[in-house]
């Protein structure tokens, strides 16, 4: 049996040896300001973002909005949301008069992503948005513009920007621990099942594994190499034409060129398991990790040893930190604003085109 004693010893010798992030040293009593949230679209998804803010301090789930009213009954029963604060997508626009609700994290598929930030900003909402936060780069400029006349906060659902093993690569990228950073490689891809998702659906989702799991890839060369890349080659392969129609992407490899002369090959890909992994490489030393942007809990080492940051529950970090960028204007180490999210748009839209015309598209972030 461990007994109160047994476990603060335990909890105490770590704080010791670990630095705890912020989130966590949180857990004493707070009484401080709490971002109000209203999730939209409640899938599976906004389930596990739901069940994560039960363990949030500075955020806390207060409203929903779904086109399913079983849905709405549900989660007004499970998350104890009031009737008031539920809406459906026809009635959303009211939520303007609503002051419970501070900001609304939209988490449906892609293409509802544009329209659903703008009428978000128009109710003078923070909006947080799903990645990618928009099927192209022009719909996502558009969304970063009617944020900023809202003067409203636009960020985006990065949450691998908030993971502690994650921050201590970028940490030790920064020390110059690595050296000089020569190669990327980014592998992100499983077997996707159920054709009639809405996954698969052009209509919905933009496109295929791209726009779904390569964004991992697309985002986490820049957040590991700590630079913008300057231009793209592509190449797709597909071998289920039945299942992967046209515009929706199986497979296809890219690779990205930074300034500094760094090179990324990345897979994004719908067709194949066990892609979950990032390397880095410098000329004094390497970081790889496996999983690399899962769920948890991420594996890692570099040649100084294993990664053994304590894991967390993505979502709960996230949100805590969201709510204080939201409400007290801390600064990210790395970014999770509108611009970074039409950042990676850019790169998307670049790569469909390398894939398109076999030539290497120049990149101007």
């Amino acid at each position: 049996m461990t007994t109160r004693r047994d476990f603060l010893q335990k909890v105490t010798a770590s704080a010791i040896l670990l630095p705890l992030p912020a989130w966590v040293m949180a857990r004493q009593p707070y009484d401080g300001p709490v971002l109000r949230v209203a999730l939209m679209g409640l899938g599976g998804y906004a389930t596990r973002v739901a069940d994560a803010m039960r363990s949030c301090t500075k955020a806390k789930l207060v409203g929903a909005i779904s086109g399913t009213p079983a849905k709405l009954t549900e989660w007004q029963s499970k998350y104890g949301i009031p009737a008031r604060n539920c809406y459906n997508y026809d009635n959303f626009s009211a939520i303007k008069n609503n002051p419970d609700i501070d900001a609304v994290y939209i988490t449906t598929p892609n293409s509802l992503h544009h329209s659903q930030v703008l009428q978000a900003a128009a109710a003078g909402k923070h909006v947080i948005c799903e990645k990618p936060m928009a099927l192209n780069a022009k719909e996502g400029a558009e969304m970063v513009a009617a944020c900023k006349k809202a003067g409203v906060k636009l960020l985006v659902g990065y949450r691998m920007h908030f993971e502690p093993k994650t921050l201590e690569v970028i940490r030790m990228r920064n020390n110059g621990d690595f050296g000089k950073v020569l190669f990327f490689q980014g592998l992100c891809g499983f077997r996707i099942g159920d054709p009639t998702q809405w996954r698969l659906n052009k209509q919905l989702a933009g496109g295929g594994s791209l726009m779904d799991i390569g964004i991992y890839a697309i985002n986490g060369a820049r957040y590991m190499v700590g630079e913008e890349p300057a231009w793209v080659t592509a190449q797709e392969t597909k071998t289920d034409p039945v299942k992967f129609k046209e515009g929706v992407d199986e497979t296809i490899q890219f690779q990205l060129g930074f300034p500094s002369g760094v090179v990324a090959s990345c897979l994004s890909s719908y067709s194949m398991n066990n892609l979950d992994r990032f390397f880095l490489n410098g000329d004094k030393g390497f970081a790889e990790m496996q999983p690399s942007t899962g769920y948890g809990p991420i594996k890692g080492r570099t040649h100084k040893g294993e990664l053994t940051q304590p894991h967390a529950t993505h979502q709960t970090i996230q949100m805590e930190e969201m709510a204080g960028i939201i409400l007290e204007g801390k600064q990210p180490i790395v970014p999770v604003d509108g611009e970074e999210g039409l950042k990676d748009l850019k790169i998307i839209d670049a790569i469909y085109e390398a894939v398109k015309t076999g030539k290497k598209v120049a990149l101007k972030l």
